[in-house]
């Protein structure tokens, strides 16, 4: 173990005063609001016993719970970074949204940035606090997704991410590419970190010092990927189309352009299980016992209290995108 590692954060400690409640049947009690004191700020998390997570029993105030104990390690990566939710008020088992604007009703002490748009501007949430996380937490945000590019130059990217998307739950194959794709950056001396979605691939993402915009960029993505396909046939493709991909690995470079997110990292996924998407070394993103599902919201704290985020020192590595632009 790395003595020089950042400690996970503590559990939290119990349900904060000022809670609400109302009795029900044979003397139980139903809370109707619990309180978190985050930052100077009063967030209350209404029908806290709610459950979002219904094989899991996972309930909102148990995702409250975990965004406020992660913020210190996953709020470096969301700074300046508009902010997508990815919103489930009933639940993983209903229908989930996704919301960009920030509603008039946010409390003012959340951060918000202007972005504009084809026909207008967008206002989007900035989470620079625990108490923002929590109190999108209780909105039905399970998922944040991040900005490419930071608010105060959206189009200017300092993101670049492949997004590794198999047909199937043969994480084997998305490995094999993503292996690929680091070798090949690692030839052109592009540092490239790697997390697991959550879901069934992986994200590897290249930090970018911001010096070039998104055109030429998303040109080098296209024509990198492509090169990879063709070195792997049978594994990989860039064809978007699901009736063109066949069994193969799709290498999605249409995140770098004006506007686009990835899963921020930490965030917790809408699926059964709660899973966790995760920065992972590389040794580790390869390794038989890998899965792109293999923390969760119920394990994250156990590996963050035996290493440090993998991220943590990204923008030490970034790469001046006119390099990469041509």
């Amino acid at each position: 173990m790395d003595g020089s590692r950042q400690a996970a954060p503590p559990p939290l400690s119990g349900i904060a005063e000022g809670q609400g409640g109302r009795r029900c049947g044979q003397g139980e009690t139903i809370l109707t609001a619990k309180a978190y004191e985050l930052d100077g700020h009063s967030v209350e998390v209404s029908n806290p016993d709610k459950v979002l997570f219904p094989e899991d029993g996972i309930t909102k105030s148990g995702l409250a719970d975990y965004y406020a104990r992660i913020a210190k390690i996953a709020l470096p990566h969301y700074r300046d970074r508009p902010l997508t939710m990815q919103r489930f008020p009933d639940g993983i088992a209903e229908d989930g949204f996704f919301q960009k604007h920030a509603p008039e009703y946010f409390p003012d002490w959340i951060d918000r940035a202007e972005i504009a748009k084809e026909d207008g501007t967008v206002r989007h949430v900035l989470a620079h606090s625990a108490a923002a996380l929590v109190y999108l937490a209780d909105q039905g945000c399970i998922t944040p997704h991040l900005g490419v590019a930071r608010a105060d130059r959206p189009e200017r990217p300092d993101r670049l991410v492949f997004d590794l998307d198999p047909p199937d739950d043969d994480f084997s194959r998305v490995q094999e590419v993503a292996g690929a794709i680091r070798d090949r950056l690692d030839a052109g001396k592009i540092t490239s970190f790697v997390q697991t979605t959550g879901s069934r691939g992986l994200h590897i993402v290249v930090a970018l010092r911001r010096t070039a915009g998104f055109d030429p960029l998303r040109r080098f993505m296209r024509g990198f990927a492509e090169s990879v396909a063709r070195a792997l046939p049978d594994l990989a493709t860039t064809q978007q189309r699901k009736a063109q991909r066949g069994d193969r690995v799709l290498i999605d470079t249409f995140r770098t352009a004006y506007g686009q997110t990835f899963v921020a990292p930490y965030a917790v996924r809408a699926r059964p299980g709660a899973p966790v998407a995760t920065p992972v070394e590389w040794d580790e993103a390869l390794s038989a016992d890998m899965s792109p599902r293999k923390y969760n919201l119920k394990t994250i704290f156990r590996r963050l209290g035996q290493t440090e985020d993998p991220w943590h020192d990204i923008d030490d590595h970034a790469v001046d995108a006119r390099s990469l632009a041509g």
